[in-house]
């Protein structure tokens, strides 16, 4: 266990409703609201969009990440 007893997984149950950003293996980021996610980091986010190396973003609605393809995830 962490400090205070907080797990890693906490850090997005905390998040859970609001946005986040995914920054993937292939150097893409994926950024949305977080609705679930489970002990393999797969998330589900909606209103999700890719974010670009230019900041420009693609949008594709609601989609699930699969957890292998994630490095890290933190709030928007």
């Amino acid at each position: 266990m962490g400090e205070n007893g907080k797990r890693p997984l906490d850090a997005l149950e905390k998040a859970r409703g609001d946005r986040i950003i995914a920054h993937l293996k292939n150097g893409e980021e994926i950024a949305g609201k977080l609705v679930a996610f489970d002990l393999h980091l797969n998330l589900w986010l909606e209103g999700a969009e890719k974010v670009g190396s230019q900041g420009n973003k693609t949008k594709l609605g609601t989609i699930v990440v699969r957890g292998d393809n994630v490095i890290f995830a933190s709030p928007e």
